[in-house]
């Protein structure tokens, strides 16, 4: 009984030991992704990278993790010469093969969601506008002002934020702004003014990770929020 007691100490020590070296090596593992992201992003605010599954060693030997989840903060997408700044971006990639290295991989599939607040659509506009939350899901209100006829006038319009395929040999998504009604009060010319102004297209696929697009659309008080979703995505590879 006495040699029973010491193998079960010994097999418990050596199980706890076995669990806290996986749990280090896991969180090693997960900083250095989180600044390999960070890193290859160009962010200018934070990436936290969490490494599900258990045992950890076991996946890293064999090269491939079950599932990772990304959070990150402050990512600047840059499509057509434009910037527009999705201030957090969620990923879960299921799958990943590692790279040699271990400084990132590529996923069998992956699944998420961004926010673009109204501050950052405002500024991505390159327009002078300035949008808020519209009142209800997928509208944003827009204020634009135009100079017509020797007058400034100013004007807000209820635009609905759409997601459309934009076409052309590099096909993907385009975030689209269109207002539902542009009010004229009978001056000629006005409506198409103000559209010159409150309507823009934006792509986003530059500034997301290979492999991942855009997928559904939808807004509220936060912001618009983005969903994403792809495969073979690439999660901070060389």
């Amino acid at each position: 009984m006495r040699v029973l007691r010491v193998v079960v100490f010994v097999a418990v020590v050596l199980g706890g030991l076995f669990v806290a070296a996986d749990r280090f090596a896991a969180g090693y593992a997960e900083d250095r992704l989180a600044d390999r992201i960070r890193a290859r992003q160009g962010l200018a605010g934070t990436a936290e990278a969490e490494i599900h599954g258990f045992p950890f060693l076991t996946q890293a030997l064999s090269h491939e993790l079950n599932r990772v989840d990304v959070r990150v903060t402050g990512v600047d997408a840059v499509a057509d010469g434009r910037k527009t700044r999705l201030s957090e971006l969620a990923a879960t990639f299921r799958g990943v093969k590692l790279d040699a290295d271990y400084g990132g991989g590529t996923a069998k599939s992956a699944e998420g969601s961004a926010l673009i607040t109204y501050p950052d659509l405002t500024q991505a506009s390159q327009s002078g506008v300035k949008l808020a939350y519209g009142g209800e899901r997928d509208k944003v209100k827009v204020t634009a002002s135009v100079e017509l006829l020797g007058r400034t006038f100013t004007r807000s319009v209820v635009s609905s934020v759409s997601l459309v395929d934009a076409g052309g040999d590099g096909g993907g998504k385009l975030v689209r702004v269109r207002a539902d009604e542009v009010p004229g009060e009978g001056i000629p010319g006005i409506e198409g003014a103000v559209r010159r102004k409150t309507d823009f297209d934006r792509r986003l696929d530059g500034g997301l990770p290979s492999g991942l697009r855009l997928t559904g659309l939808t807004s509220d008080e936060a912001g618009v929020r983005l969903e994403l979703g792809g495969t073979d995505v690439s999660l901070a590879g060389s």
